[in-house]
């Protein structure tokens, strides 16, 4: 028998990204556990609205989802425990600002950078909704194909509300083959 357990938000673990932009004209850095996908070539990155990383979201209408590695975990985790509001975060990765004027992460084994379409605002939060510009990726994290390899990349995935961060796990299925009837 299943127990009724409020409005909680069940769909955790989701992938660990530090969300990079240009505040007041330094780069910022937000850890950010709360992203989604919405078409192929659409995002979303939903933000607490005091965050100082909105600031510069809404004035530049740009934006680069940085993907955390356990390498890149110490200091994506520093990136949350600080506000920029508070303290310059601007030289907290090593980075590099590309002919759009984003800052992304040189060591991000993955990086999107972003162009937001429209902001939903609920109550305490703002959800930017980004189309995907361009996509950069380490060679090292590609398969022969030239497509990203999560076997390779393994991305940390952050759970809410214990606040861990895990490992990605096994593989254990191929999506429509399971269920498939012969």
């Amino acid at each position: 028998m299943k127990k009724q357990i409020g409005n909680a938000l069940a769909l955790y673990p989701t992938p660990l990204v530090v969300v990079g932009t240009m505040v007041n004209g330094k780069p910022n850095w937000g850890l950010v556990g709360h992203v989604g996908i919405i078409g192929h070539d659409r995002v979303m990155v939903s933000l607490a609205k005091p965050h100082y990383t909105n600031q510069g979201i809404k004035e530049t209408g740009k934006l680069s989802i940085n993907i955390v590695d356990e390498n890149l975990l110490p200091l994506a985790d520093r990136a949350g425990c600080i506000s920029g509001a508070k303290e310059d975060k601007s030289d907290l990765f090593a980075y590099m600002i590309d002919d759009s004027g984003v800052p992304m992460i040189e060591k991000a084994p993955i990086v999107m950078e972003c162009s937001v379409d429209d902001t939903y605002v609920t109550e305490g939060f703002e959800s930017f909704i980004c189309k995907i510009d361009r996509t950069f990726a380490e060679e090292r994290v590609l398969n022969e194909q030239g497509k990203i390899d999560y076997h390779t990349l393994k991305p940390v995935l952050f759970e809410m509300p214990t606040y861990e961060y895990l490992a990605t796990g096994d593989v254990i299925g191929k999506c429509m083959a399971l269920g498939k009837k012969d």
